[in-house]
């Protein structure tokens, strides 16, 4: 029998007895599968910080208050905490981080910046233009400080603040060095920095197993023809399953544009084919459902009413916002896949 592990934190403990749970942690224990994994990195972070702003496209992919510590992951798979969980971190008060960021870029640097920038060059960071990043989203204002920043501010009130030193930011120091920092927050959120976790498209390759012959010779099926949208939906964090089946989505609103259109006299007949879904939807209860299969002939048409029509016509990007409404995809991985799906308008140049 396999023992069943807690993970280190829990939203409702202290952040102290939080972080003495992580202390007695195994190392084998924090890894990318301590929780669900619920998102997964685009790329692995460098050292060369990022720095994007509102307008770089950034967005908290992830966010989450552990223990009174807020942490998240950024899209670009940056791991941060916010500045009032830095100053918890820290032992000083959340103004405290705030001052940083608001002399980080004085002329005459005062002693404690000049000692948090020479942590991170001696650890082989490029010095950024401010300790943390702005992001306007959901209508507020994110100070996000990425884990390489967290440290070496950890640091400075750990062992270099003089009379201001203070305990528990030496003691979290202590626990929190090197990757710890970064393997927590991956590990609390439930997040795969490698972006190699296989279980992402477990659910999608269910249905493909199901349904590979999903159409009859002639004829596609909008189920196989849906799998770039359905692969940029789990890059950017959906839970593909049961509650999120976008070609159900684009199925129906292929079908009444299909109608709308008589497309059975330009094409040809459509015709109906079994489609069956795994034991694991519920929809499988009422296997097989009967699935439109449309002529070959009408594929470039239906290619070009899902770029011109669905996705950038706004259909897309609604049927994301009802899933959000329901409380079936957060607001955060909605807006990264329609960024990543539907495509910038770009004017062309005006004559």
């Amino acid at each position: 029998m396999v023992e069943k592990r807690e993970p280190p934190f829990k939203l409702d403990m202290p952040f102290s007895e939080a972080l003495a749970r992580f202390a007695q942690t195994k190392p084998e224990e924090i890894n990318i599968s301590a929780n669900k994994i619920m998102a997964l990195a685009p790329k692995m972070a460098s050292k060369e910080i990022s720095r994007k702003g509102p307008k770089g496209g950034l967005i908290p992919l992830i966010e989450k208050d552990v223990g009174g510590i807020g942490m998240g992951v950024l899209s670009d798979g940056t791991p941060y905490l916010n500045q009032r969980g830095l100053g918890a971190l820290c032992g000083v008060m959340n103004a405290h981080i705030g001052s940083i960021g608001a002399q980080w870029a004085e002329p005459i640097q005062k002693p404690r910046i000049s000692l948090v920038k020479n942590v991170l060059t001696k650890a082989g960071f490029a010095i950024p233009t401010a300790p943390h990043i702005e992001i306007i989203h959901t209508g507020r204002t994110h100070f996000c400080y990425p884990a390489e920043i967290c440290l070496a501010v950890l640091e400075y009130y750990a062992f270099d603040a003089g009379p201001n030193r203070q305990p528990e930011a030496r003691d979290n120091f202590r626990l929190l060095a090197g990757s710890k920092l970064r393997e927590l927050i991956f590990s609390e959120l439930g997040y795969d920095p490698s972006g190699k976790d296989p279980r992402r498209f477990e659910k999608w390759h269910e249905r493909i197993a199901y349904n590979y012959q999903s159409a009859p010779k002639g004829y596609f099926d909008v189920f196989n023809e849906a799998h770039t949208i359905v692969y940029e939906l789990v890059q950017a964090g959906a839970p593909i399953g049961d509650n999120i089946v976008v070609d159900i989505s684009i199925g129906k609103t292929w079908a009444g544009f299909w109608s709308d259109n008589y497309f059975d006299a330009e094409y040809g007949k459509r015709k109906k084919w079994p489609h069956r879904y795994p034991d694991s939807h519920p929809q499988a209860t009422s296997n097989p459902q009967d699935s439109w299969c449309y002529p070959l002939s009408a594929l470039g048409h239906y290619r070009e009413w899902l770029q011109d029509t669905y996705i950038e016509g706004g259909k897309f990007a609604h049927y994301l916002k009802g899933k959000v409404a329901r409380g079936e995809l957060s607001p955060s991985v909605a807006q990264l896949a329609i960024s990543i799906i539907v495509p910038p308008q770009i004017e062309g140049p005006t004559c």
